[in-house]
């Protein structure tokens, strides 16, 4: 009887990779979703400029191979990692993400122009009741352990599981509820 239950739960694993497939094709013939069109399927229009490069810098971390397309792989790899993966390797790609110049480390400059960012797509002006530039300061002062400007990967993972504000900001940059709701509507629309 267990077994039964691993077959349906595959086949509709299977089902439902089959409806995204078929949604990601209708959206994108040619297999490779352009920034353009990612923009347009998200309903991200009319951004300002730290938004804009937000959403850029997000797309080309989900474009792994760096061809400038996104293909159903990649699509689906972004979405796993941001519906169903583990806080570990969500902390990462985030640092990969809030990394900007590809340094290896994140300065405040980054973190402050990514969290402006979040407050303009998500509509809030301020962070835990203080500005987005005192937010970051205050970051800082909690989580760059050696005190250098800069956060390395593992004082940012190490701060963001103890500093619960700054997990809730990070957990809001992929706020994925808008993107879930866009799915939902596309596979059921006709």
């Amino acid at each position: 009887m267990g077994n039964a239950t691993g077959c349906s739960i595959n086949l509709l694993q299977a089902v439902e990779m089959h409806l995204w497939y078929k949604k990601f094709m209708m959206e994108c013939p040619s297999g490779q979703l352009t920034l353009h069109e990612f923009k347009q399927f998200f309903g991200l229009r009319g951004l300002n400029p730290e938004a804009n490069a937000y959403i850029e810098e997000m797309f080309y971390t989900f474009d792994m191979n760096k061809d400038g397309y996104m293909d159903f792989m990649e699509y689906v790899a972004a979405l796993s990692l941001i519906m169903q993966g583990k806080m570990e390797h969500k902390l990462r790609w985030y640092f990969k993400l809030y990394d900007v110049d590809g340094n290896g480390c994140i300065d405040r400059e980054e973190l402050l122009n990514i969290i402006k960012a979040i407050q303009v797509i998500s509509g809030n002006d301020d962070v835990q009741d203080l500005s987005v530039e005192d937010f970051t300061n205050r970051v800082f002062d909690r989580i760059d352990v050696n005190g250098d400007g800069e956060l390395s990967l593992e004082e940012f993972i190490e701060g963001a599981r103890e500093d619960k504000a700054f997990m809730e900001v990070m957990m809001k940059t992929l706020d994925v509820t808008h993107i879930i709701g866009v799915i939902h509507s596309r596979r059921s629309s006709p």
